[in-house]
């Protein structure tokens, strides 16, 4: 093996990727335990964020002394349901600890090296050129309270958003990556009205993701979602919100007989009332959002700055006649994206962080 530092901490992020959007409120955090230049053990955080990736990794194992740890994310050092990460850093006899980045929760920010020292344990931060976004939605959910939002659009070559003969836009390579997006991501927002046109399930229909199905928030604020919905046949594998005006009540006794739940509010027609939505979000326990409407609705919140990451899937066939917007892609057109090295069969997938 190999005693290059970065070796270990890009491992343990590579864990921590795999479970990033399934950790509620609590960051996804990889954890690698090494000694004499051999890995002897490794954790993730739990689904749910409990428990933390460092306890994972090290209740395995008996006593190490002289061992090294690489945790892609400072170790805690607050008691909260669970003990600090640092106690069980301790009580295993671990010589050295080196992570990735500062945990921003101010209980933890910066404290795991003083806390360690005084136990004769070497603590080191390594920055990850690779990495050094990962904890991009974390920070945004401390400094904010609210989730990381990412959004996907596929579009036509000559860049039509809406395909009059099929119900794709893009190919199955394309919609396996999307799949894929999803299972990173906690909760799906959208809109009655792509929901009513599209008729979706809007769950990760890919080898290995097909039970995760994040859970789901429908905006329609006049109650207008269809019955019969394919949703409604999972409507007990996941929770499903619908967004609606305080003054639907009444009717939305109708939805939650059907097992819906719902979140009301007064408006969304500005910024102030979009925040408001995401905070109630996040309240509820969700970190990571992805976005799936129509332009008109990724148009408005792109123009009010409250999309953080945005996927342009972009196939390579033109649509002419049989396809249409419902409002000029001319935005989309402004935006400088980076396109994503990856093999679609022909279409491309593009990036653009806010």
């Amino acid at each position: 093996m190999t005693k290059n530092h970065n070796y270990y901490l890009d491992l343990a992020y590579q864990l921590a990727e795999k479970n990033l959007g399934k950790t509620g409120l609590n960051p996804s955090v990889g954890a690698i335990v090494v000694k004499d230049d051999s890995v002897i053990s490794s954790g993730v955080t739990s689904h749910k964020g409990r428990p933390h990736a460092e306890f994972n990794a090290l209740s395995k194992i008996k006593n190490c002394p002289g061992a090294r740890l690489y945790t892609s994310l400072e170790p805690c050092v607050h008691r909260g349901k669970t003990p600090p990460c640092t106690e069980i850093i301790s009580k295993k006899k671990i010589k050295k600890v080196y992570f990735g980045s500062y945990d921003p929760d101010i209980r933890s920010y910066k404290k795991a090296k003083s806390t360690l020292n005084k136990k004769a344990i070497y603590v080191k931060r390594i920055k990850s050129k690779k990495y050094k976004n990962f904890y991009k939605s974390y920070f945004i959910n401390k400094k904010l309270n609210i989730p990381f939002v990412s959004a996907k659009i596929a579009l036509s070559n000559d860049f039509l958003s809406i395909n009059y003969k099929k119900k794709w836009i893009t190919n199955e390579n394309s919609r396996k990556i999307v799949h894929l997006i999803r299972s990173k991501h906690d909760c799906i927002l959208s809109t009655s009205k792509t929901i009513n046109l599209d008729n979706s399930l809007l769950n990760c229909r890919i080898d290995g993701l097909d039970k995760f199905k994040p859970d789901l928030f429908i905006i329609d604020l006049n109650l207008r979602i269809k019955k019969n919905l394919l949703l409604d046949k999972i409507i007990d594998k996941r929770k499903t919100y619908i967004v609606t005006n305080k003054s639907n009540l009444k009717r939305a006794s109708i939805y939650k007989k059907k097992g819906y739940k719902f979140v009301f509010i007064n408006a969304l027609k500005d910024k102030k009332d979009f925040i408001l939505l995401y905070r109630k979000i996040y309240k509820l326990g969700y970190s990571r959002i992805i976005l799936e409407t129509g332009l008109i609705f990724l148009h408005a919140l792109i123009k009010n700055k409250l999309i953080n990451n945005l996927y342009l899937f972009k196939s390579n066939k033109n649509l002419r006649e049989i396809g249409k917007n419902n409002i000029s892609p001319n935005f989309l057109k402004k935006i400088k994206f980076k396109q994503i090295s990856i093999n679609l069969n022909g279409d491309k997938l593009f990036i653009k962080e806010f």
